[in-house]
């Protein structure tokens, strides 16, 4: 796979030397067992993947390069690069200007660009409209687009079912901007509706069946459906595809509620249903199932707690901390900062979308094993961070730096032993 040249800032020693040796030993990605970083007092448990994926270096490595290249042009982002607050401030120190938040609003109107000015398109890709918004203003954009091609796929999927005159099913946050690119790529070759869990899910299929009154659909879904869109007409042939950083196991729920649907209406079987439902195989990326598959690996640890890193806002890290939060206490934090000291910790509250602070987080025991993973768009270096700031609140019998050097010379003693 190809490497990107990332700011060295987000690179950790003690990540790099882990990651590395289990690539060596795991070349095939099958082994999904936790890292053990043994400290006496506290053992972490570091999921086998996590951080950075393909899509978030491309982005970083084109966006850093770019102000590199042009330090007398201005250089807009359409809005954040990828969710997470140190990566976006990065670029606003380097004089980057973002156009949108990222729920869609203008912060600086199209009006304003000229033809010389860089607007870079973050991970998330962006709608068709706006791409003509940008042309218009004599922008051009394919050369700072860094568009995640595994987002891209999904585009690819949906233009092919909507080709066979199947209405694509978007399984999504519908305020995501992923979601919202997705939709827009997508309506303009079929009939397209967002379903953002099993819930939505469970209303679609009533229309699906006709036990739902079809005018009360665009109420239920309102946003949320394609120009034009006819219920009566556009669910008799559908195809599930997926925001990328959504749960897998929800993505392969809500296919097989909406298949079996489906199924009963039309009375199929599978030698036939192709001709209701689309064959899609799922959709998630690469970084999305591997990481979510870690995270379970994880769960079979009798811990006392995880912590999971990454944005507040951002998708694929909030899904890992679901997983988490269903069998143990699970703190969701930006950083180290948020580790106040042993007795207390700040950590985002997802469901009530608040900080919040909890006291006596740490168990009164020896030693406490605690479970760590970060979303992809975290910097390996806060991964780093938090095992400093954990581990100084204990006796520990090793220091970071010999952990480093046991994963890292390990790898060079085999390395010497195969040469």
């Amino acid at each position: 796979m190809k490497k990107f040249n990332v700011p060295v800032i987000y690179r950790s020693p003690l990540i790099t030397a882990i990651k590395n040796r289990r690539k060596f030993d795991d070349k095939l990605k099958k082994d999904y067992t936790p890292s053990v970083l043994d400290f006496g007092d506290v053992q972490i448990y570091l999921a086998r993947h996590f951080g950075f994926c393909f899509g978030v270096e491309n982005a970083i490595e084109i966006s850093f390069r770019t102000i590199d290249e042009n330090p007398d042009k201005k250089i807009y982002l359409l809005s954040e690069m990828i969710h997470n607050p140190q990566v976006n401030a990065d670029l606003r120190s380097r004089g980057v200007q973002f156009l949108m938040d990222t729920k869609g609003n203008q912060q600086i109107p199209f009006e304003q660009l000229c033809p010389g000015d860089i607007v870079i398109v973050p991970a998330f890709g962006t709608t068709l409209q706006i791409q003509q918004k940008l042309l218009e203003a004599g922008v051009q954009i394919e050369q700072y687009n860094t568009t995640c091609p595994f987002v891209e796929k999904v585009w690819n999927r949906a233009q092919a079912i909507a080709k066979n005159n199947y209405t694509v099913v978007v399984h999504g946050k519908p305020q995501h901007e992923e979601t919202r690119a997705t939709f827009s790529h997508s309506a303009v070759h079929s009939p397209t509706v967002v379903v953002k869990d099993m819930k939505e899910a469970m209303k679609l299929a009533g229309y699906i069946a006709g036990n739902n009154d079809p005018e009360k659909f665009y109420t239920d879904f309102a946003g949320q459906y394609s120009e034009g869109f006819k219920v009566e007409n556009h669910l008799q042939r559908i195809g599930v595809v997926n925001q990328t950083t959504m749960l897998a196991s929800d993505t392969q729920a809500i296919a097989e509620f909406l298949k079996g649907t489906m199924i009963k209406k039309y009375d199929l079987n599978e030698s036939n249903i192709a001709d209701r439902f689309a064959d899609t195989r799922d959709t998630l990326c690469y970084a999305t199932n591997d990481n979510q598959g870690a995270v379970y690996a994880l769960l079979d640890i009798p811990a006392d707690l995880a912590i999971v890193l990454g944005g507040y806002n951002s998708s694929n890290t909030s899904h890992l901390v679901e997983l988490c939060e269903v069998k143990l206490p699970t703190y969701f934090i930006g950083s180290d900062k948020e580790i106040i000291s042993s007795k207390e910790i700040r950590h985002y509250k997802m469901h009530e979308k608040q900080e919040v602070t909890t006291l006596s987080y740490l168990p009164d025991k020896k030693p406490v094993k605690i479970l760590v993973t970060s979303g992809a768009s975290c910097p390996d270096a806060l991964v780093e961070g938090v095992i400093r700031k954990i581990t100084g609140l204990f006796n520990c019998n090793k220091t970071i730096e010999q952990v480093t050097k046991e994963f890292s010379g390990s790898l060079d003693s085999t390395a010497k032993v195969l040469a």
